[in-house]
């Protein structure tokens, strides 16, 4: 037998390896107290005790390497259950589960979520990883908006952009941010902004209870 699948299987173990330390390197560069707001792939690449160029070879690009931490963040908040949010057939149950994703992701990584988004209003890298997932995120609101218009939630002539605009700033970080303050977490905030985003369907419905 040849031993060729054996040491390929090694090598792609030990990159893997090497990615999941340069990720948790970038991510406890973020959560130190000072150095964070000079983040780069150098500082990155001591951290893990790699070659810069390794870092490059394994993400491409400091926008590679933060999309990278992003999407470890994305797992390990919970990221993935937004397929089965979709696939229920009530609308405001969607929201509903949307609302509470984002919520639990916001709660479950603070401080790193807090400075990624920090660092975007300073640095183009961040500002490009930042803005396109918002985008997503806004874009997944837009669908479940057009849902409830479709299924007659809200009338045919609801202001869209201006709901969506809404429920976009209701499913933000900063919002969560605002709302938990230093004290409160999921259990309070999660509910909470469920509620405004009934309220503020309500307002823009002739519908006694959203039901959020």
């Amino acid at each position: 037998m040849s031993p060729r699948p054996y040491k390929l299987g090694q090598r792609q173990a030990a990159s893997e390896q090497t990615r999941s330390r340069i990720i948790t390197a970038a991510r406890e560069i973020l959560m130190a107290s000072d150095g964070f707001a000079s983040f780069s792939i150098d500082q990155v690449a001591r951290q893990a005790d790699v070659a810069r160029m390794t870092v490059y070879h394994q993400f491409g690009s400091k926008s590679g390497l933060l999309e990278a931490l992003c999407d470890s963040l994305a797992a390990s908040g919970g990221m993935e259950q937004i397929a089965t949010a979709f696939r229920q057939p009530n609308p405001l149950d969607v929201l509903n589960e949307y609302l509470h994703i984002f919520s639990r992701f916001w709660d479950a990584d603070r401080l790193v979520t807090r400075r990624l988004r920090a660092l975007a209003a300073l640095d183009p890298d961040f500002e490009q990883v930042i803005c396109a997932r918002d985008e997503r995120r806004r874009q997944g609101v837009r669908v479940i908006t057009e849902r409830l218009v479709q299924q007659q939630v809200l009338p045919p002539d609801a202001p869209l952009d201006e709901i969506v605009a809404i429920l976009f700033t209701l499913s933000s970080f900063e919002t969560f941010e605002a709302l938990a303050g230093p004290a409160q977490g999921l259990q309070e905030v999660a509910p909470l902004v469920c509620r405004l985003a009934g309220a503020a369907l309500q307002i823009n419905a002739s519908i006694p209870n959203t039901g959020l």
